[in-house]
């Protein structure tokens, strides 16, 4: 990728085989910019260049080198470059389960681990994550492995828990509106390809448009179309890491074609379709 400013940009986001619920990504991005999204998972996200800057419920992070970014699960935020010459970074998204199983192992804590901070200085952990991605692109499984537990202890022990931690709440019962959101996002998730208009699925729920609009944003912290966008991208990834083609993928989730599913793709997961497969080594369905 080449910034339009001829600035080149490039990333790789894999997973290797012996981690199979981490995902990796390595990036230097100038003009790209992330779109309001969340992960199923957490991110631990390190700058090696420049500045990043996080838009986040609480405000704009400005992530530099030496800073660690944590992000928690299904947390909406975007992301932009922070300065001219863009920013260079190696983050990490580990599974809510390898984040939880290695906190029951060295806390106390059960259930979901909730990090309070979303940004600390901490150049050595900031390393742990480039270490991890350079063990892993030298096949190094063990060391790997280790590196990645070593940082999430450092974070839940060192860093947060002893002071900012604490287990994420659970789903306390809804209701009115927040039950409304949930209900509409059932509804989309059910008919992803062919999603009603918000009229039409406000008087599904019994309730208006607006007042569905208003609900939905506060409970998902971004307006429903926003959030299925970001669902079909989720669900085509699924698609894409079993061997399903990018244009199958993209029809079966509801874009209206390849090149939709290209564009949003790439702007919320950092590369296209396409590249994704390929350095992940997923064979295609269609080859």
């Amino acid at each position: 990728m080449t910034g339009v400013d001829g600035t080149e940009e490039w990333a790789r986001h894999w997973q290797y085989a012996a981690l199979p619920d981490l995902d990796l990504l390595r990036a230097r991005y100038v003009r790209h910019t992330f779109p309001r999204h969340s992960h199923e998972g957490y991110v631990f996200g390190a700058v090696t260049g420049g500045v990043e800057d996080v838009g986040l419920p609480g405000g704009t992070v400005h992530a530099v080198p030496g800073t660690v970014v944590m992000i928690n699960p299904e947390v909406p935020h975007n992301a932009r470059s922070g300065a001219p010459e863009g920013w260079a970074y190696a983050t990490l998204y580990p599974s809510a389960q390898v984040v939880n199983d290695i906190a029951a192992e060295v806390t106390s804590l059960r259930g979901t681990v909730g990090f309070a901070e979303t940004r600390v200085t901490d150049p050595h952990a900031s390393r742990l994550i480039t270490e991890v991605h350079r063990a892993a692109e030298e096949g190094n499984a063990l060391a790997a492995d280790s590196l990645l537990r070593l940082l999430v202890t450092r974070l839940l022990v060192t860093r947060l828990l002893s002071r900012h931690g604490s287990p994420l709440p659970g789903l306390a019962a809804h209701a009115g509106g927040a039950r409304n959101a949930v209900r509409a996002r059932a509804a989309l998730e059910e008919r992803m390809a062919a999603p009603p208009t918000l009229e039409a699925l406000a008087a599904e729920l019994g309730t208006g448009p607006f007042a569905l609009l208003r609900a939905f944003k506060k409970e998902y912290g971004m307006p429903p179309h926003t959030w299925l966008t970001d669902a079909r991208v989720r669900r085509a990834r699924r698609m894409l890491d079993v061997g399903v083609a990018p244009a199958e993928a993209a029809t079966a989730v509801g874009f209206t074609d390849q090149p939709h599913l290209n564009r949003h793709f790439t702007r919320i997961v950092g590369v296209p379709p396409g590249a994704y497969q390929r350095e992940r080594g997923v064979p295609r369905s269609d080859r």
